[in-house]
Parts: structure tokens; sequence; C-alpha cells
């Protein structure tokens, strides 16, 4: 069976820009497009970097138990479609979920063969100053994902695998070397 890789870590750890940089590199991963209930940022598309759903038809489709994964966070219901997974993995490809600490934890519970990666910041303002400047929230949200963030970074000990956004290539390679090992270990 493909693995599954699950990378979860704070908001504005730079999960996103790991996970793209990893793909470059590996271009066999493929990524299990999230559901939200957010609005769109500038220059996301739909069924590419997140499938937008109302809150009504995420609880509808959450009702129906068509996620393999979902969680409530800074106000917004996010989650992993299982038709998003079992299609990638019917295919033969290994897959990268990027989700949250609540996703992993439900995700380690029905998929305990996934390899389970927490991607943590330098320092907590380090942190703050990526959430600030990716100017895609205001204060209020800021301190809000800040406040979540302090929890989620108490839990990195519960993942047998952490990775430090410090130096973006240093962060890379160290990601990349955990994919190829559990890949390598699977074939």
């Amino acid at each position: 069976m493909p693995q599954v890789f699950v990378i979860t870590g704070p908001s504005g750890v730079g999960k996103g820009t790991l996970i793209r940089t990893l793909r470059e590199r590996m271009p066999e991963l493929e990524l299990a497009v999230s559901a939200t209930t957010r609005r769109p940022r500038a220059g996301e598309t739909q069924g590419e970097d997140y499938w937008f759903l109302t809150d009504e038809e995420f609880g509808e489709r959450a009702e129906r138990g068509e996620f393999v994964e979902h969680a409530e966070y800074s106000g917004r219901r996010y989650g992993t479609l299982r038709s998003e997974l079992e299609r990638r993995i019917g295919a033969g490809h290994p897959v990268v979920l990027e989700i949250e600490v609540q996703g992993a934890r439900q995700i380690r519970r029905t998929l305990p063969e996934a390899v389970q990666i927490f991607v943590a910041p330098p320092s907590a303002e380090v942190l703050r100053t990526r959430l600030v400047g990716r100017g895609t929230d205001d204060p209020e949200q800021v301190e809000d994902r800040l406040r979540t963030a302090r929890a989620e970074l108490a839990a990195q000990d519960e993942f047998a695998e952490v990775v430090v956004n410090d130096r973006l290539e240093d962060a890379v390679a160290k990601l990349e070397a955990i994919v190829r090992s559990a890949l390598h270990s699977s074939a």
C-alpha cells in the first residue's frame, strides 16, 4: 500500500511552502486537497488549493462520513475528504496530507501506518512574524492563530518526526530524507 504522509504544525509555520518544495523534488507525491469553510484567498482555486464548502455542505458531508478527518480551526472547518485520499492511494501514489493537529490525531487512529511529521517554528516570535507578514489575517485572527499555535506546539512530542522550519533548505532536506526513508522501507 502506498504511504500516507501527514504533515502538521501550527498555522504560519510554512507547511505549504515545505510541501510545495518537497513535491518539486519528489513529483511522485500527491497532495490530497483539503476541504474548508473559509473563503478563498486571492489566487486560490477550487479543487486545487482547497475544496471550498459552505458550513452547511461541510456539515452534511461530515454527517455522511465523507471525511477521513475533520476539525475546527480558528472558527473555520477543515477536513480531508475520504474520496481525495482513496483516489490517490487507489492509483498507487504516495499521498501527503497537510492538516491541523486535531486532524493528525484522527488520522493516527484511522490510519496508524501513516507517517506523521510535525513542523515547528524556530521560535514563537518567528511564528508571529510569519503570520503577520503573510498579510492574510487581521490582527484578531493572528492572535487567535497564535493562541491555537501554543497548544499545538505543546503537542509536538506526540510526533515521532519533528522538522524545525528555520532555514527552508535545511527543513526541506530533513523532510525529504524522512519521506524517502519511509518510501524505501515500504517498497
